[in-house]
């Protein structure tokens, strides 16, 4: 049994390592009225919604090669991330991941179970700046959540899932956006 061990660890050391930033966003259907563009001499109607509905994006990132990986969640809790870190790992199974990631409750209970090929490595508290994948989530509400409403959770969920995958398309814009500057 220990060569089929050694085997399996042979394995995965030959795999190209990759860091990966994790974090949650929340999208709702609470909005906040910010500027927008609009015709000269028109005055733009936009409308207010405050209703505490809300469903969570997982992502991770790699800012070295742009990719992003992203589940929709109904919740941000140890089974949430339980399944955002399986999938990940079956989605990345051809590499090693260095997964950075914030000090959230759901990240540090004992019921995470952390697949083979991810290594969890956890930021500073209270110091989101060092986490490049804050970052998808101010472009995500600024490009496709500004001053939108929405009639259900369906709508922003479906909403949602096309910001994140239309955002996912331009690796480039995404490794400009997170690139970490190294001393």
């Amino acid at each position: 049994m220990a060569a089929a061990e050694n085997d399996f660890e042979t394995d995965l050391s030959k795999l190209p390592l990759r860091l990966y930033f994790q974090d949650e966003g929340r999208f709702g259907r609470i909005n906040t009225v910010q500027k927008c563009w609009c015709q000269k001499g028109i005055i733009p109607k936009v409308t207010q919604q405050l209703i505490r509905e809300y469903t969570y994006a997982f992502s991770a990132v790699c800012p070295e090669t742009g990719n992003v990986f992203s589940l929709i969640m109904p919740y941000a809790n140890s089974e949430a991330m339980n399944i955002f870190i399986n999938t990940l790992s079956e989605q990345q199974k051809d590499e090693r991941i260095i997964l950075c990631m914030d000090k959230a409750g759901w990240h540090t209970t004992n019921q995470l179970k952390i697949p083979d090929n991810i290594i969890v490595w956890f930021l500073p508290p209270y110091s989101p700046e060092l986490n490049p994948a804050e970052l998808i989530w101010r472009e995500l509400r600024a490009k496709y959540f500004n001053n939108k409403t929405f009639q259900s959770m369906n709508d922003v969920e479906k909403h949602l899932e096309y910001a994140l995958m239309d955002f996912a398309k331009n690796k480039e814009s995404i490794r400009k956006l997170t690139k970490i500057n190294y001393l």
